[in-house]
């Protein structure tokens, strides 16, 4: 199985999809029809080649169309590339919901790394910003994966250990920030509201200003506890105000 995480991965491989769009908007989940393929600007994403992969679906949950996720010691995502000023649009906005937490998930350690549901913004920092030995790390994976590479972003997780607001960085990478948005107090087979705002969570994480977001992308994996996990996601947006 690819041990490489799905955090330092998506970091080091999809610039090229995140910048391959200008606008901003993020399409919806509920336009689509259940059992189709994702909206048209969502592509799914699997580095490698995994034991498993998570299976992502379009289904009808509540009256509404919404991505399912299945993981079943499975790592993949599903990315939505885009190009938004932060600063104009701060607020993040989605629902999701799990079915059940995992019970040897830690987001502490690297074989912890796991989620129920996450979702990550992606931003395009300037990489002669950073520090010798981080930028030698950024150009060889250049060289390997032969495009530009994000080098910030923040992830929004459901942990089952951690309080809601606790953040840290990734197991994987110091380049991505983990912030716990739900827990297993917010409880299972229900909906779930959230609203961050990306410019002050970033200040936080990174101690600066915000450069453009990407790309925005939702990810359930289980491939290092070898557990299952299936939850669902809304709609998800980036507007001026929450």
């Amino acid at each position: 199985m690819c041990r490489q995480r799905l955090a330092s991965a998506l970091l080091l491989a999809c610039a090229g999809l995140a910048l391959a769009a200008d606008a901003p908007d993020i399409p919806a989940f509920a336009t689509a029809r259940p059992g189709t393929e994702l909206p048209a600007g969502w592509q799914r994403y699997t580095l490698g080649k995994p034991e498993r992969v998570t299976r992502y679906s379009l289904v009808e949950l509540d009256g509404k169309v919404v991505l399912k996720a299945e993981a079943d010691a499975s790592v993949s995502a599903v990315i939505h590339p885009l190009r938004a000023d932060p600063k104009e649009s701060p607020w993040l906005s989605w629902t999701w919901r799990t079915e059940n937490t995992l019970a040897h998930a830690d987001i502490r350690t690297k074989e912890g790394d796991d989620y129920v549901a996450r979702v990550y913004v992606l931003f395009d920092y300037d990489v002669s910003k950073l520090p010798f030995l981080e930028r030698a790390k950024i150009t060889a994976a250049r060289l390997i994966y032969g495009d530009p590479i994000p080098t910030a972003g923040l992830c929004y997780v459901w942990d089952n250990r951690q309080a809601v607001g606790y953040t840290a960085w990734s197991a994987y990478t110091r380049r991505l920030r983990m912030i716990v948005a739900a827990n297993a107090s917010s409880g299972t087979g229900r909906w779930v509201k959230e609203e961050h705002n990306i410019v002050e969570d970033y200040r936080k994480a990174f101690g600066e200003e915000p450069p453009p977001v990407t790309a925005v992308i939702v990810a359930t994996d289980t491939d290092n506890t070898r557990e299952k996990a299936v939850s669902y996601f809304g709609d998800i947006t980036l507007r001026s105000a929450p």
